[in-house]
């Protein structure tokens, strides 16, 4: 089963989607789920697991009814409000729904980098790995000491490293980059998402992206790196379908297992068989 572990389907009229604006044309629209059927089907694309876009956990109850009547969603990766008092008590609600197989804080978005060591997060990570749910790192360069403390204090929660951590590709800023999430490599719940390079390095990164993509590769190896393209956002920069051939044109000396296991096998192994689906 081929799977895109990062997509996203959006709706502007909901409100919430504070970093959405009109200079972002190419995706300021509404995006659903008949938007990306022809794309997926044109990729050989089976499921997909759709992924927050705001803060709010509104729209995660929204992400969730369209997973309900579209077979092509295998999960939700939502959001909660690591900040509320009542947080473990949160996710052991929202854990009831199957079709929910992680959680993203928008880390990338918080003003203080230590705000994912705080006591109360501590709290939220240890209810989500009781309950076998995703932690899906949205972070840039800026937080990796940070996460790696973070992966360290929590060994039986699952990590995914987003867009492998949104380098610095245009400045050239490759090590590092590469040498604090070889340190996240060491520990074996952490993995990485290949997603979203195109959009961080623009035109005048985008050569360098087979590299980052092989040194993640090299890093985390076939058994922790996971396929996803960011669509919509990837719509900035690339087409669906062309992301995918970059990727595949990069895994192509690799086993046909191997391939496989990047492009889906370790999405169905980390997100879906922890919450029993498959």
């Amino acid at each position: 089963m081929r799977i895109d572990a990062h997509q996203h389907f959006w709706q502007l009229s909901r409100g919430d989607y504070g970093w959405l604006t009109p200079d972002l044309g190419p995706i300021y629209r509404d995006f659903g789920p008949d938007d990306l059927k022809p794309l997926i089907k044109a990729a050989r694309i089976d499921r997909t697991i759709l992924v927050q876009a705001a803060p709010t956990e509104a729209e995660t109850a929204f992400l969730l009814e369209i997973a309900r009547n579209e077979p092509m969603v295998a999960g939700v990766v939502g959001w909660a409000d690591f900040d509320a008092p009542d947080i473990e008590a949160r996710i052991a609600a929202v854990a009831q729904e199957p079709l929910l197989v992680g959680l993203r804080p928008m880390i990338q978005d918080i003003a203080d980098p230590d705000w994912m060591l705080s006591p109360r997060v501590d709290s939220a990570l240890r209810a989500m790995a009781r309950h076998g749910l995703v932690f899906d790192a949205l972070v840039k360069p800026v937080h990796l000491a940070n996460l790696l403390e973070l992966a360290t204090r929590h060994p039986q929660l699952i990590i995914v490293i987003d867009h492998c951590a949104k380098p610095d590709i245009a400045a050239g800023h490759f090590e590092s980059w590469s040498n604090a999430m070889a340190r996240l490599a060491t520990l074996p719940h952490v993995a990485v998402k290949l997603s979203g390079l195109l959009t961080e390095a623009g035109l005048a990164g985008a050569a360098a992206v087979p590299a980052y993509l092989q040194r993640a590769l090299q890093l985390f190896g076939v058994n922790r790196a996971i396929f996803g393209s960011d669509w919509p956002v990837l719509n900035l920069c690339e087409h669906y379908v062309r992301w995918i051939n970059i990727v595949e044109e990069q895994v192509a000396s690799l086993s046909g297992a191997d391939r496989a296991a990047i492009m889906g096998g370790n999405a169905a192994r980390l997100y879906l068989s922890a919450r029993g689906r498959r």
